[in-house]
């Protein structure tokens, strides 16, 4: 009896820590609600101010209140450390807010991250601005990367779509308002055609036009055909579809322009200079054009394939410099994209705000994406593991970088959702001679128990 009793006595405390070993590797958000939450915030609340006056983040104490406390406590003055708000758990981390002591600025804050994730036992400290004087730190209890899974409260709104995850827990949302056009650089495998599929499926739910230049014949954008207003196989066809979307382009300016030539005394939110200041019943719809494997628009082999490439590139580049205001917006995808494509390529680049880059096969790669506008990210985007499909560098012309990844989506139920949403597709009739053959889904016996599974990809 003493043996089973100092059995269980043993046996009870190791297979709890065996079990919560077990749930730190397979299942890190149950770790985290159960035993990483509370060791983190009691880490927190006990070493709250020797943390942040060891990484150099309190200042001396005005004069006025070194004498009170001398006068009234009668104990040593001690350093101010920032004024912590109300800790808020999430399913992810920990969200608090700093109040910053005068003379500190938000960076103070954010060069410190790395050495408060160490003393307060999380995988990362992010530091976000909300106002001046206020910083929110959002600690992350794991490493949500490696299992993504988007956040329930991640609407979309129009030409707003959530897209990917990104590193401090909260979802990357591709805004074409702000951020017309983008590049999507990545190798073969990297994760590139799964950013893509996500996207083409959040935005078939919204009133888009969407147009497609796939270049691999058709096989990554095919399968979206039902949503698709039109679709380009090969550079021939691309080379007959472009001109048609600038002369659509070409329409909407003088739409435009007719609403700028109203008669005096117009009220001034009439006056417009882009699509969205027109009246509902009269704005078109907007159109995003996804070109898969860019780089096949640029190869030629013949004199006369150089001209139908330069012609090409030309109307690319008027798209990308004037789309936005007709609300026209560019998704670029490619495996490499810079000067060695050719004329124009350079020049094609720097239109395209947003940058996406994928795990790559060199650094020239990746400077190519994020070497002109920030520098520090082509590190990140080479050290990209191949185990990790899917995981990406993201930056803008700001400057500013962060890494995501995209969460998987079959593609089945891709086209799935591409074919339910096929009535939101808008009616544009310059390009229904290009809209792609949709054959019947086949019928199924009653009682069947036939089931379509996807290709592993």
């Amino acid at each position: 009896m003493t043996d089973l009793v100092t059995l269980a006595e043993l046996g009870g405390p190791l297979a709890v820590i065996g079990g919560a070993a077990y749930a730190r590797h397979a299942y890190p958000a149950v770790y985290w609600s159960t035993v990483g939450l509370p060791l983190s915030v009691a880490r927190l609340l006990a070493s709250y101010s020797s943390t942040v006056d060891a990484c150099g983040l309190t200042v001396e104490p005005s004069r006025w209140r070194a004498l009170a406390v001398r006068v009234t406590i009668r104990r040593e003055v001690r350093p101010v450390p920032p004024r912590r708000g109300v800790i808020r758990p999430t399913s992810t981390g920990l969200r608090m807010r700093l109040r910053l002591v005068p003379g500190q600025e938000p960076a103070d804050v954010a060069a410190s991250a790395e050495r408060l994730r160490h003393a307060w036992g999380v995988h990362a400290v992010h530091v976000r601005d909300v106002k001046p004087g206020v910083v929110e730190l959002r600690l992350v209890g794991f490493d949500v990367l490696q299992q993504v899974r988007m956040p329930r409260r991640s609407d979309s709104r129009p030409l707003q779509v959530p897209v990917a995850l990104r590193e401090d827990a909260t979802a990357f949302v591709r805004d074409y308002r702000t951020v017309p056009h983008e590049l999507v650089l990545g190798a073969t495998l990297s994760g590139k055609s799964m950013y893509l599929r996500n996207l083409v499926t959040e935005l078939a739910a919204q009133p888009v036009v969407l147009v497609g230049i796939d270049c691999k014949r058709g096989v990554e954008l095919a399968p979206f055909a039902s949503r698709l207003s039109a679709l380009a196989t090969d550079p021939d066809q691309a080379a007959e579809l472009l001109p048609v979307l600038v002369k659509e382009m070409e329409d909407r300016y003088d739409l435009i322009k007719t609403r700028q030539g109203i008669a005096p005394g117009t009220a001034a939110e009439l006056i417009t200079s882009d699509i969205w200041g027109l009246p509902e019943d009269e704005r078109p719809a907007p159109l995003v054009l996804f070109i898969d494997e860019v780089a096949e628009l640029f190869m030629v082999a013949t004199r006369k394939e150089e001209e139908r490439r330069d012609e090409m590139v030309t109307q690319l580049i008027r798209l990308a410099q004037l789309g936005r205001a007709a609300g026209i917006y560019l998704e670029v995808c490619g495996q490499r994209f810079g000067a060695e494509l050719g004329k124009g390529a350079t020049m094609l680049r720097a239109q395209l705000t947003g940058r996406v880059c994928h795990r790559v096969n060199d650094e020239a790669s990746a400077k190519m994406a994020l070497g002109d506008i920030a520098p520090e990210a082509v590190q990140a985007s080479c050290a990209i593991a191949p185990e990790l499909p899917g995981l990406a560098v993201v930056g803008d012309t700001s400057g500013g970088w962060s890494r995501i990844r995209t969460p998987y989506l079959s593609l089945a139920d891709a086209a799935a959702t591409c074919r339910v949403t096929a009535h939101l597709a808008p009616d544009v009739p310059a390009l229904n001679p290009f809209r792609p053959y949709v054959p019947p889904l086949p019928d199924v016996a009653p009682g069947s128990m036939a089931i379509a599974r996807p290709a592993t990809e």
